[in-house]
């Protein structure tokens, strides 16, 4: 690492916490799927921000919304109503299973509103939650108890009580695990933390089965897999479930810090004012971006896209999977979230191969210690994704095993 880029990473670290291993690169321009660092070498991001720069960095239409918001008015507490933030939670009604919306500013934040409301639904007795291994809800105490990743958890014991989590995919001892006191199931579609792992439709149906069954809660945590990431609005539309709460975050705004509660009106109207609050949450500039990014998506033809990218994107990491099954074992995931899921000898050198593709100007993540994330921003080109595929393959065929 040399020249700016080095410079400016210095000054960062003798400032900022390192709760961060970052790579030796300071971005300082982002225009559609392209990065570009403080010493001009250009990225191809297939990680778009951890799935949240869904429409590409700086998208024209919605940095016009931002900036005309910022000129208008820029907060006023959750005090005051205001236009953007009622706007959203229309569209986001209206596009969806709920009809009321709470407004956060992450996705850990939107997560903690769905376990408090689950909880004080329920009411004081009934407080256990069930979550899923290899889950991942957030980092806030509460979250990261949700989260079924014993290494997120490590260090800062003992966590918030009422948290337990249930093998993956076994509904069985799921079952076995309610009791008196469990108030919800919470799950994520597909797990994006834990490996781009889908949970299968049939596992979801019985999950719902066993919330009527026993008078619980489903929660689906869409903060990945939502807007528009999987090929529809929210994934939960492609499997025929419909959860009681739903969070999502990441893609609302386009870059901007925000997340989302939505839920029922015979649920939400457990939270009175003064249970729960944000001083935050439904900012009118970062409002603003969501409406824009949100009446993008639903343009149409938009999604159709998104799912016939990802088909082609898939088929490109099976190919890639059979010509070195030394090193992979096949490719999953919906839509623009796909996974490249690695064999022990691909896992040994997971970080490597994405250190390479770093230097090759591409950036995508190793998820779960399992598989290599692709997030692409969803207005990906073909050309874009036939880049991404001819330098993965490179770097897999340099690859020792």
């Amino acid at each position: 690492m040399s020249g700016e880029n080095a410079g400016w990473a210095k000054r960062s670290d003798d400032v900022i916490i390192g709760t961060y291993t970052r790579y030796p690169a300071t971005m300082v321009k982002g225009e559609g799927c392209i990065l570009t660092d403080a010493e001009g070498k250009e990225y191809l991001d297939c990680l778009a921000g951890i799935a949240v720069c869904s429409l590409g960095h700086c998208h024209p239409v919605v940095t016009e919304a931002i900036c005309a918001q910022a000129r208008q008015l820029v907060h006023v507490s959750n005090l005051y109503y205001t236009q953007p933030q009622t706007e959203l939670a229309e569209l986001l009604t209206e596009n969806s299973f709920a009809d009321r919306v709470f407004l956060a500013n992450s996705g850990a934040e939107a997560n903690e509103a769905a376990i408090k409301l689950a909880r004080i639904c329920a009411g004081y007795e009934r407080y256990g939650i069930i979550s899923l291994a290899g889950s991942f809800h957030g980092r806030t105490l509460a979250t990261v108890a949700a989260t079924g990743q014993p290494k997120f958890q490590e260090g800062f014991e003992p966590m918030p009580e009422g948290f337990s989590h249930a093998p993956f995919g076994n509904l069985n001892v799921l079952e076995a695990m309610i009791t008196d006191q469990t108030c919800a199931i919470m799950c994520e579609p597909l797990q994006g933390e834990g490996g781009v792992r889908p949970l299968d439709v049939e596992y979801l149906k019985g999950l719902q089965d066993l919330c009527r069954k026993h008078d619980l809660l489903l929660i689906f945590d869409e903060i990945q897999t939502g807007m528009g990431r999987t090929g529809s609005l929210f994934a939960y539309e492609q499997l025929g479930i419909v959860p009681d709460i739903m969070t999502v975050a990441k893609a609302l705004g386009n870059g901007l810090p925000i997340g989302a509660m939505l839920t029922r009106k015979e649920i939400a109207a457990s939270l009175a004012p003064g249970t729960h609050g944000t001083t935050f949450g439904g900012n009118p500039v970062v409002a603003a971006g969501a409406v824009a990014t949100l009446k993008i998506m639903l343009e149409e033809g938009f999604l159709a896209e998104v799912r016939e990218k990802g088909d082609y994107l898939q088929k490109g990491l099976e190919d890639l999977a059979g010509r070195f099954p030394l090193l992979a074992s096949g490719a999953r995931g919906m839509g623009l979230i796909r996974g490249l899921v690695l064999t022990e000898k691909g896992i040994e050198q997971g970080g490597a191969i994405v250190k390479a593709l770093f230097e090759r100007g591409v950036l995508i993540n190793f998820a779960g210690n399992k598989a290599l994330r692709f997030l692409p921003p969803l207005i990906i080109t073909r050309t874009e994704l036939d880049q991404l595929l001819t330098a993965l393959g490179e770097v897999l065929g340099e690859c020792k095993v």
